[in-house]
């Protein structure tokens, strides 16, 4: 399926790029979110007569997500969870725990928006996780884990 992109989407294009993709693709994920419309003459008529609009709310906001990554910057999270006495945790912490703990903090990250590479965290200790804020724009979060006896 022929479609026009209204925002830069990863592996995709970038904003105003006519693509083909898979029909389910743009069906189910791309057009229901508003990233992207079919490529009809009379939809290619009206993205360039919206192209300015388009690409000035891009660029707020990558300019958002860049100004909380500068605040995100260096940051440590403590997060804390029931554990055995050799350190292992009881259940574990996920991506939803991370960003709980960021929105305590006062700092607008969604779950989706936690990226762990290696999994959910199962132990005390120190880890980093990958924070993914915008298509271009991603910051590293240290995680201390803290394991609670009691």
């Amino acid at each position: 399926m022929q479609i026009i992109l209204l925002e830069k989407v990863a592996n995709v294009g970038a904003l105003g790029d006519v693509v083909k993709v898979k029909d389910g693709f743009a069906r189910n994920f791309l057009i229901p979110s508003g990233k992207a419309r079919r490529a009809t003459q009379s939809a290619l008529a009206e993205f360039e007569a919206r192209r300015a609009e388009l690409e000035k709310l891009a660029a707020e906001k990558l300019a958002a997500a860049q100004a909380l990554a500068a605040k995100m910057d260096g940051l440590v999270v403590s997060i804390t969870q029931k554990a055995g006495v050799d350190g292992r945790l009881f259940g574990s912490v996920t991506n939803h725990d991370v960003a709980e703990a960021m929105q305590a903090l006062s700092l607008d990250v969604a779950k989706a928006q936690v990226r762990m590479p290696h999994g959910p965290l199962k132990a005390a200790g120190e880890y980093t996780v990958s924070v993914h804020l915008h298509t271009d724009v991603e910051v590293d979060v240290s995680v201390h884990v803290i394991g609670d006896a009691a």
